[in-house]
Order: C-alpha cells, then structure tokens, then sequence
C-alpha cells in the first residue's frame, strides 16, 4: 500500500521522527518527563534525568539521528539513568539504615572545661603534656618518665609545678596552701 503525502503515515505506523534535535527535544521533552515523574515520584528528579539523556543525545546526535527511531534511544538512556540513580539511592538509604539510628547528644563543654583548658595552654609544654598524660590519659608517673626519657623525679616536678601553676590561674583552693 502506498500513501500519499497528502494522507499521512498508515494507521498503527509510528509517526515520522524529525531529523533535527531542537524538533525531537521540543517534540519528546514532555512525554519523557512525565514518564520518568511516573517513575520517580519526583518532577525535578525527572527532568533532571531527561535533560542529562538528550545532552548525551546532542553530543553523540550526527550517529544517533540516523537511527531508525532516535527518540527511543534517549528514552533507553533517560531510563538508564534513571533506574541507575534508583540504586545509588537505594544503597545510600540502605547504608544510612545500618548507622546508628539515633547520635548520643553530647553537651557542649562547660565554663570550668573551657577554664582548664585555656589555663593548661599556658604551662610550657614538658609540665602540659605530663599534666595531660597523667590525668587525662591515667598514665603513671613511671609510664610518662619513660615516653618523656627523663627521670620519675623530673617528671614529678612537672606535676608539681604544673598542679600549682594551674591551682592559681584557676582560684583554687590549694593554691593557697602551696
């Protein structure tokens, strides 16, 4: 059977496909989308996809123009795309789930912490790090002598001096004693 140009495609043929992107965009863009927002459940995330699809078209058009039915091969790569950023998501979700569900609230520090630690940056540094080590790091005294490689005794007098320094600087009780 023959048609003339005046009758149209036979029924049940699919229509002539426009050889020209700006036509097929212009022509595809909607039904793809909607498509894919059918699919999605998201319009950004459809459009997102269709956009990306008919970039990879433009690119590589000069090949994919000549198809039979060149829309179908961005609605293959829209449908890739899409089904591929399903499973990132999924695999996100999924890590996200096996997290712990709910962080520890950890207050913030307080006034005498925030105290410490500014009066412990004033110590040189031998009397910090044996202070530090000592009580924040329960090490003993023989154990920092021996990190340190100095004598028990120097590493008492750090102590000390350190003890004492900070007891002033934080208006503690014994500073008076000393």
């Amino acid at each position: 059977m023959t048609t003339t140009a005046t009758e149209g495609p036979p029924r049940g043929a699919p229509p002539e496909m426009p050889a020209d992107f700006d036509a097929v965009y212009a022509a595809q863009y909607g039904d793809l989308t909607v498509q894919l927002y059918a699919y999605f459940g998201d319009r950004q995330e459809a459009q997102d996809v269709v956009q990306e699809a008919f970039c990879r078209a433009l690119r590589r058009w000069s090949k994919v123009s000549r198809y039979d039915d060149p829309v179908a091969w961005v609605r293959r790569v829209a449908w890739n795309l899409a089904v591929s950023r399903w499973r990132r998501s999924r695999t996100a979700l999924t890590f996200l789930r096996r997290q712990r569900p709910h962080e520890p609230h950890v207050e913030g520090p307080d006034t005498l912490r925030i105290e410490l630690v500014e009066a412990l940056a004033t110590l040189p540094p031998n009397q910090r790090r044996a202070v530090v080590l000592h009580y924040l790091g329960d090490m003993s005294i023989a154990e920092i002598a021996e990190r340190e490689n100095v004598a028990v005794g120097t590493v008492k007098s750090w102590l000390h001096r350190g003890r004492t320094a900070l007891a002033v600087q934080l208006n503690h009780p014994e500073a008076r004693r000393v």
